[in-house]
C-alpha cells in the first residue's frame, strides 16, 4: 500500500511539474467612502455560487468579534435591513475558507469578502477535502471573495473612522469572456465513480445539467467537449505490477486504482478503457451530427455500470455494449466506437488519448487541468460549485448579451434581487405592479408592459402608463377619488398625461375642488345665492326668480312662460308659411305645369286632327 501511494504521489508530481495554476479574478470597486474610492481585484473561490455576467452593490460589515467567522454567529445579525445586502468582510486564518462562508451566509450576508492576513499574489480559495466540510460546503450559495492584505486593511480603516458608510460593487461582468453568440466549454471528468464526494459531485451534475446541455446543444447555441484526465507511468515504473494494473498502452495512459486496493475490484487501466470508451461515444456522435448523445450514454452507464459493484473489466464491457444498443441511437455504430478505441495493449500512442494529454497543459490565459472535476467555459476555469443552475449561468454570462438563448431568460437562474426591497426600482404603489425584472446578470429597473398597457419611464423612480386602456391599471396613476360621485382626471381620449376634470384644480396627480362661489366663477348675478358642492355647485334664486345657467342669471318665471309662448307663436308662423307655400305649389304651380306639357304635347298631334277634319267633311257632303 505505501508503494501505491508513493507511485500516486510520483504521478501527481510528473502532471504538475510543470504545471501553471490560473487564479480567475472578478472586480471589487469601492463606492463610498469618497478618499478610498477605486477599482481592486479579487480572486473568485471554488466554492458558492459567483455571479457571473453580473454585479452586486451592498455595505460592508466587518464583525467585532470572531472576525475570522471560524464559529457561528447565532442569528442573523448581518441580514440586511435596507435595499442593499450586506457584503461581510473576514481575516484569513484559523479555518477552512469555506466554513467562513458558510457561517457568514448564515448570518444574512449576501458576499464575503475574506481579507489575506499576508503580502502575497491573491490565490483561489479551495473547498476542502474534508468529510464534515462535505456537509455544508454544498448549501453554500453566497460568492466569495479574497482580496489582498493592503486593500483589507484599507476597508477596515475606513470602517473605524465610521464618518461614512463602506459601500462596494463586486462585478463579475469581465470574469466570463463572452466575445460572440456561441459558447464553447469542456467538462473534464472521470469515469471512475468511486472515488468519493469528488466523483458523486460530477456525476450528479451530469445527470442534472443534461437537459440543459443537450438543449443548448441541438439549438447550435453551445459546443461542448467532453475531456479526462491521464497520467503516464514513470519509465522507472513501466513493467511494474502497479503500473500494469494502472495503466494502458505500455504505460502511456493511467488513472489510480479506484479503490486504492490492487487485489479487488477493477484496476486503474479499466477506467481508462472506459474513459477511452466514452471519449469515442463523443466522437462518432459529433461526426454524425449528435454530439448530445454523450450526455445519455454516460447517465446510463453509470446508471447500470456502476463501479461501486466490484465488477470485472469482462462485464463492464460487456454492460457497456449491451447499454448502447438500448439506447437506440441512429448513425452511432459500434463498430465505429471500438475502431476509434483501437487497441489498448498495444505498445504505440492513441490518438484519441495523446489528445487528451495535451490538452491538459494551460496556454494563453488559462491553466493546467489537475483537478476533477473541471468545467472550462470560453477557456476559462469555471470557479465555483458544480451546480446545475450555477453553471447554467455561467454559460449564459459567455454569450454576448442580447444573444443568449431563451433558457438563459427563465426564471430558473434568476438572481432573485428583486425579492429585496424590489431590487431597488419603482413599484406601484396599489397594484402589483413592478419595474424590477430579475435576469441571470442580475436585476434590471424596466418599465413593464400589463395586459398589453405599456409603462414608460425611468423604471427607478417612475413609470407610467401609456396608450389604449391605460385608464383601466390604476387610472394610469392620475387622481382619482370618490365621493358622491366618482371623478379621475384619466382620460380615455388622451394616450398620456392626467388633466383635473371640471371643477376641480392641480397638476392632475393631485386634484382639489375649486370653490366656485368664493372664487366667483359662477352665480354672480345680484338675486343669486352660490352655495359650493364637491366637484361643482349650486345656485339658486331670490323668490319665485328662476336661475338659467347659461346666462348665469335670475329670470321671472311669467317672463318664461311669455318667451315660450312667442316662441311656439313664432313656429305657428312658420309652420303656416310653410303650409301655404304648400298650396301654392300644388295649386297654381302645377296648373302652369299642367299646361305647359299640353302645348308640347299639342305639336305632335295636327295630323290627328287634321284627318278628322276630312272624315267630317266628307259625311257631311255625302248627306248633302
Amino acid at each position: 500500500m505505501a508503494d501505491l501511494r508513493a507511485l500516486l504521489i510520483v504521478l501527481t508530481m510528473i502532471s504538475s511539474a510543470s504545471g501553471r495554476f490560473v487564479v480567475e479574478k472578478n472586480g471589487v470597486r469601492v463606492i463610498r467612502p469618497e478618499h478610498i474610492r477605486g477599482r481592486h481585484e479579487g480572486a473568485i473561490a471554488n466554492f458558492g455560487v459567483p455571479h457571473y455576467g453580473g454585479t452586486m452593490v451592498g455595505t460592508v460589515m466587518y464583525p467585532e468579534k470572531n472576525s475570522t467567522a471560524c464559529d457561528a454567529f447565532g442569528g442573523t445579525p448581518f441580514k440586511s435591513r435596507t435595499r442593499r445586502p450586506v457584503i461581510l468582510l473576514v481575516d484569513r486564518g484559523d479555518c477552512y475558507f469555506a466554513l467562513k462562508a458558510w457561517n457568514a451566509q448564515r448570518a444574512g450576508a449576501a458576499a464575503v469578502l475574506v481579507a489575506d492576513n499576508v503580502d502575497e499574489p491573491l490565490l483561489t480559495m479551495e473547498d476542502p477535502e474534508d468529510a464534515q466540510a462535505s456537509e455544508y460546503i454544498e448549501k453554500i450559495n453566497v460568492p466569495s471573495v479574497l482580496i489582498n492584505r493592503e486593500f483589507g486593511e484599507t476597508l477596515k480603516m475606513a470602517l473605524t473612522e465610521g464618518t461614512d458608510r463602506v459601500i462596494v460593487k463586486l462585478d463579475w461582468r469581465e470574469s466570463m469572456p463572452h466575445p460572440d453568440e456561441r459558447v464553447e466549454y469542456e467538462f473534464w471528468t472521470n469515469s471512475n465513480d468511486e472515488c468519493g464526494p469528488r466523483c458523486d459531485e460530477q456525476m450528479s451534475f451530469v445527470k442534472n445539467f443534461k437537459g440543459h446541455a443537450q438543449l443548448l446543444e441541438k439549438g447550435g447555441f453551445t459546443q461542448f467537449t467532453p475531456l479526462y484526465i491521464t497520467w503516464r507511468c514513470p519509465e522507472a515504473f513501466k513493467l511494474s505490477k502497479r503500473c500494469k494494473s494502472q495503466c494502458i498502452n505500455r504505460g502511456r495512459y493511467c488513472a489510480p486504482d479506484p479503490e486504492h486496493d490492487f487485489s479487488e475490484g477493477y484496476e486503474g487501466k479499466d477506467v481508462v478503457i472506459e474513459n477511452l470508451r466514452q471519449l469515442c461515444v463523443h466522437r462518432i456522435g459529433n461526426a454524425t451530427g449528435r454530439p448530445w448523445v454523450w450526455w445519455d450514454f454516460v447517465t446510463d452507464y453509470h446508471a447500470r455500470c456502476s463501479m461501486k459493484n466490484k465488477s470485472s473489466l469482462i462485464v463492464l464491457i460487456d454492460k457497456a455494449f449491451s447499454q448502447m444498443a438500448q439506447l437506440d441511437v441512429p448513425g452511432l455504430p459500434l463498430d465505429k466506437i471500438d475502431k476509434c478505441m483501437g487497441d489498448p495493449e498495444a505498445g504505440v500512442s492513441n490518438d484519441v488519448l495523446k489528445i487528451e494529454q495535451e490538452l491538459q497543459l494551460g496556454h494563453g490565459s488559462r491553466g493546467d487541468i489537475t483537478i476533477l472535476p473541471t468545467l472550462v467555459i470560453n477557456n476559462v476555469q469555471y470557479r465555483g460549485k458544480l451546480e446545475r443552475s450555477a453553471v447554467l449561468k455561467a454559460i449564459c454570462a459567455g454569450f454576448k448579451e442580447s444573444t443568449e438563448p431563451p433558457v438563459c431568460l427563465s426564471g430558473d437562474i434568476e438572481t432573485n434581487e428583486c425579492l429585496r426591497s424590489n431590487g431597488g426600482c419603482w413599484q406601484h404603489p396599489k397594484l402589483n405592479i413592478t419595474a424590477c425584472k430579475d435576469t441571470f446578470r442580475g436585476r434590471l429597473c424596466v418599465c413593464p408592459i400589463v395586459n398589453n398597457v405599456p409603462y414608460q419611464g425611468d423604471g427607478y423612480t417612475s413609470c407610467e402608463a401609456v396608450g389604449p386602456g391605460r385608464c383601466t391599471m390604476g387610472n394610469g396613476g392620475c387622481w382619482t377619488e370618490t365621493r358622491e360621485q366618482t371623478y379621475s382626471a384619466c382620460l380615455d381620449s388622451e394616450l398620456t398625461g392626467c388633466r383635473c376634470p371640471k371643477g376641480f384644480q392641480g397638476d392632475g396627480y393631485k386634484c382639489e375642488d375649486i370653490d366656485e362661489c368664493k372664487e366667483k366663477l359662477a352665480c354672480n348675478c345680484p338675486e343669486c345665492h352660490c352655495k359650493n358642492k364637491w366637484g361643482g355647485y349650486d345656485c339658486n334664486c331670490k323668490g319665485d326668480l328662476l336661475y338659467v345657467k347659461e346666462e348665469d342669471a335670475c329670470i321671472v318665471r311669467n317672463r318664461l312662460r311669455f318667451g315660450w309662448n312667442l316662441a311656439i307663436l313664432e313656429l305657428s308662423c312658420v309652420a303656416g308659411a310653410g303650409l301655404a307655400g304648400y298650396i301654392f305649389y300644388k295649386y297654381r304651380l302645377r296648373s302652369y305645369m299642367d299646361s305647359e306639357i299640353m302645348a308640347i304635347m299639342s305639336q305632335y298631334m295636327p295630323l290627328d286632327n287634321h284627318a278628322n277634319e276630312i272624315e267630317s267633311s266628307q259625311q257631311h257632303s255625302t248627306a248633302l
